[in-house]
């Protein structure tokens, strides 16, 4: 999602443990309108700028309110777990155990202070022992296994041609600034941030016993070595690019071609005994082939090192975490470190997610709530496929196609039919380290067993209590996790109007990434390929234009522009979204009856809902980097984009010639 009403905790958290009877009322009241606003001005203002004005970001946080940062409340709904599970007597080897031992680890501060560097010792050393390149891919392949990338992007998923069967990708990374364009830029923001990374490398080598002159050295050394690999890097536009990311290539080839590598020695040394890869980004993989031989050993030692204690810093002692915040503070505007409780929770739901998981939806998640998803979800499918049929500019051939795709959907709702298995994850009560290690190799075991393996369709992305939603090309399917389906983007007690207008517009956003500029590249089973006609396709892409040039005229922070060519994804799907969840939310009887709840008429409340499910305010460290890093817009532009190109929007507001939001009806944006 690749994706409001401002409640209490309390009120958040009892509407997501009652069950719905009969006699429950099903009015939300809507509060808190700014009607010294114009609606066809800045509706995102005019039904959020109240909240907005007077909400206050935690210091611990980066944002707050709804969407990612509803993450938050659910972090603590998770330490009250992890608090009661921790401190009770449970049978060795059960999930409480696990979880409670875990999170009981991450909480031994004193423990953890004691030992200071000390269990990353025998990483350094080995690394110290580095003489040539082949013992260099060696240390990085072993390191992998333990959660410490570093050169080599492996990761094991469904091939894009043939869904169906998994296998090795090789993705560009090797760099620690958010992404390629932070080595480049030279403005003063950037320029802030690159010598806070610059100093918090530093930092580093300090905490582990190197003098501070050195430490300087060592991170401009780091710094030089990220910045050669940045220019291999293809920019995240380039990288929507689904095509020119496959590249299946056999292993006897890249070893001719990318000696240096080394890749049969490697991939075995990784566990991967494959005869192909798909190298997506093939450049980064030439650059780091020539560089291992350009850079010196010792100067990858260092760098090495540097990834090696950034990887493990929040595993370790204070002086670490503060030195990781203290980067962070300058990227993301957080004013104070999140309280440790917090932190160890985030942990635990890394780590050992689905365990956590299982507790949560036993405690919070009502299952009556994924029956009337399951409506929701059918009822969107039906105005979909209606507009599909409405399409002008598409043939009845695509169209055929089209309505194929859809109802092969598969819909993911709550939480999984089977449970991750964290049998093999060793859980100490004062060993918090090893625990995060062992974690890790659990995780890369996991992953390396699906290589040549029939794709697992019911495996989840995600963690059920996480506050997101997903759609998942490859797999061709829709993923509502527990974590969303509460308010403001989902109630049991909540008319209609208000639902369609929250959780729908989400479902209509992710059942349109399966027809976005990336999604309309994959077929109903997940495989990249055309089902287009040629023209069908031409048109497509003009109209996905039409989307770019709109949104790289919109500005945040006065003067910083959205990125249309980064953001169209995500903007076509929540164009096609908002029409889509109101054409659905036409099937309901709600609409057959005119009576205003608070003054609204339905379709009033339906937009009013869409915009409050967007209700966030951030620092404007975040948002800056969250526009130059994210496919995400903005929210007040996740909310006033798709709604200026909405006809409904402006009869429901009576949105006129002159308001700010106003285009000419044959200026509207429609895709699908």
């Amino acid at each position: 999602m690749k994706k409001l009403f401002y409640l209490s905790l309390a009120l958040l958290t009892a509407g997501a443990c009652k069950q719905k009877s009969d006699t429950d009322v099903k009015h939300v009241v809507v509060t808190g309108i700014d009607f010294t606003k114009k609606p066809g001005d800045d509706f995102f203002t005019f039904a959020n700028g109240i909240w907005y004005d007077t909400a206050q970001i935690p210091a611990s946080q980066t944002g707050v309110g709804s969407y990612s940062f509803m993450n938050y409340p659910q972090r603590i709904r998770l330490q009250a777990i992890l608090d009661s599970v921790s401190s009770a007597s449970n049978a060795a080897g059960s999930i409480e155990q696990k979880v409670g031992d875990f999170y009981a680890s991450g909480l031994d501060t004193e423990a953890i202070n004691k030992r200071g560097y000390e269990p990353i010792k025998p990483i350094l050393t080995r690394i110290d022992a580095i003489t040539k390149v082949p013992s260099l891919m060696k240390f990085v392949a072993e390191a992998q296994k333990t959660g410490n990338g570093s050169i080599i992007g492996f990761r094991v998923g469904p091939d894009a041609q043939h869904s169906s069967v998994n296998i090795v990708s090789l993705s560009q990374t090797g760099i620690g600034l958010p992404e390629r364009d932070y080595y480049f830029r030279t403005d003063s923001s950037t320029v802030a941030i690159q010598a806070a990374y610059k100093k918090y490398t530093a930092t580093l080598f300090e905490l582990t016993g190197t003098d501070a002159a050195t430490a300087a050295k060592n991170a401009e050394v780091v710094y030089g070595i990220e910045k050669q690999i940045a220019s291999s890097h293809k920019t995240n536009i380039e990288r929507r690019n689904v095509k020119a990311n496959y590249n299946k290539l056999a292993v006897s080839d890249i070893a001719k071609k990318q000696p240096n590598i080394g890749w049969p020695t490697l991939l075995s040394d990784l566990g991967a005994r494959v005869d192909s890869v798909n190298m997506q980004q093939p450049a980064y993989y030439a650059k780091l082939n020539t560089m291992l031989k350009s850079v010196s050993i010792t100067d990858w030692k260092i760098y090495l090192k540097a990834k090696s204690i950034s990887t493990f810093a929040n595993f370790l002692s204070k002086p670490f975490s503060d030195a990781t915040f203290a980067y962070a503070k300058i990227l993301t505007g957080q004013a104070v470190q999140k309280p440790r409780a917090e932190e160890i929770t985030e942990a635990v739901d890394r780590s050992l997610g689905h365990a956590l998981a299982q507790l949560y939806v036993k405690k919070y998640f009502p299952e009556e709530a994924k029956k009337r998803m399951r409506v929701l979800v059918d009822n969107l499918k039906k105005a979909f496929e209606t507009r599909i049929t409405k399409l002008e500019w598409m043939s009845d051939s695509t169209k055929t196609k089209a309505k194929e795709k859809l109802y092969a959907f598969t819909e993911k709702i709550g939480y999984p039919d089977k449970w991750r298995d964290y049998s093999n994850v060793e859980v100490k009560r004062d060993t918090y380290f090893e625990n995060r290690l062992s974690a890790n190799k659990n995780d890369y075991s996991y992953m390396l067993g699906k290589i040549g393996q029939p794709v697992d369709r019911t495996e989840w992305g995600t963690t059920p209590p996480t506050v997101t939603a997903y759609n998942n090309p490859p797999l061709n399917e829709i993923v509502f996790p527990a974590g969303i389906l509460q308010p403001p983007y989902f109630d049991l007690y909540a008319d209609d109007a208000l639902n369609y207008g929250g959780i729908g517009m989400v479902i209509g956003h992710e059942i349109t990434h399966s027809f976005d500029d990336q999604g309309a590249q994959y077929n109903k089973v997940g495989n990249v390929t055309n089902w287009w006609t040629k023209d069908d396709y031409e048109k497509f892409k003009a109209r996905t234009q039409q989307v770019i040039d709109q949104y790289n005229s919109f500005t945040v922070l006065d003067s910083v522009p959205i990125k249309g060519a980064l953001t169209v994804g995500e903007n076509t799907a929540d164009i096609a979204g908002v029409a889509i969840a109101y054409d659905a939310f036409k099937l309901t009887e709600q609409v057959k009856d005119t009576t205003k709840l608070d003054g609204f008429t339905p379709d009033q409340r339906f937009f009013i809902s869409i915009a409050r499910i967007w209700r966030v305010k951030t620092t404007d460290q975040y948002l800056r980097m969250y526009v130059n890093t994210n496919p995400h817009s903005p929210p007040q532009w996740r909310v006033n984009g798709p709604l200026m190109n909405f006809t409904p929007f402006y009869n429901a507001f009576n949105v006129q010639p002159g308001d700010k939001m106003y285009k000419p009806e044959n200026e509207r944006i429609v895709v699908w």
